[in-house]
């Protein structure tokens, strides 16, 4: 099943390229700004945003994003509370949000409950690293496309051909490419071994637009991945941001004019 409406798609629909996706973890520096940072990036016309659900144990992430998990946590951000503070943020908020985390919360959740309170909330898409790809085509996709929740998937240098069509064939959205095998926030450019996996993966000419992530923390490195991608993701580097520089409009709006000037 193909989700039309959904902002994502809508989206990219209007929107080929230099789009920027930004991510920052729920409940981070207080936990109350949550919707304050959100309202600042919308305001600032980033095109996606992508929303952190704080994890006890976040091995695929670099040292800022784990501190900045472990503080929301230490705040008091779950789920649960998550859900309460995105409730009616459509009434304000009309940039496509995703969830981005790691399986486990979502499990204990329920996967069908989180679904529906995506849904309800007016969640677009999620992304769960850690979800085995065979068990989400085998076990939750209806769920999820019964909710018109996108389940946006990763790949790195080491996924082959044959998966990445794969991918490409029952996903929707986007795909997000992992610019290294490293962990977030610990790449610093894009090196001729990058160069050569965006090279081969837009040679494949995907159904799907593509992100990447992973090392983009300033203008140059975001101009260079919409050379070979749609756009790319921002996290790291704007979680230092708000951690140096607090959560003002003016602030958020500076970081992101950094970024694309």
């Amino acid at each position: 099943m193909t989700i039309t409406q959904n902002r994502i798609t809508e989206l990219f629909a209007q929107k080929s390229e230099r789009l920027l996706n930004v991510y920052f973890t729920a409940g981070f520096p207080q936990l109350t700004d949550t919707r304050t940072v959100l309202r600042g990036l919308q305001q600032a016309g980033v095109d996606l945003v992508e929303i952190g659900m704080p994890y006890s144990d976040p091995v695929a992430d670099g040292e800022t994003i784990q501190q900045s998990n472990g503080v929301a946590l230490e705040n008091g951000m779950s789920l649960r509370v998550l859900f309460e503070q995105l409730a009616g943020c459509r009434q304000e908020i009309n940039v496509p949000i995703l969830l981005m985390g790691y399986v486990n919360p979502v499990l204990q959740f329920g996967v069908e409950a989180f679904c529906q309170k995506c849904q309800e909330v007016g969640v677009d898409g999620v992304i769960l690293p850690d979800l085995p790809f065979d068990l989400f085509v085998d076990e939750y996709k209806a769920i999820f496309d019964r909710y018109g929740i996108l389940n946006i998937f990763l790949i790195t240098p080491q996924t082959s051909d044959e998966r990445i069509r794969f991918i490409d064939e029952v996903s929707d959205g986007f795909i997000y490419m992992v610019s290294s095998a490293s962990i977030t926030g610990s790449v610093s450019g894009i090196n001729d071994t990058m160069r050569a996996y965006f090279d081969r993966v837009q040679a494949m000419n995907l159904r799907n637009p593509r992100l990447i992530g992973f090392g983009i923390n300033n203008q140059d490195t975001f101009d260079s991945a919409c050379q070979f991608a749609n756009g790319a993701i921002i996290g790291s580097a704007f979680i230092r941001h708000l951690q140096e520089s607090g959560t003002s409009a003016e602030g958020i709006a500076s970081f992101v004019q950094n970024i694309r000037r």
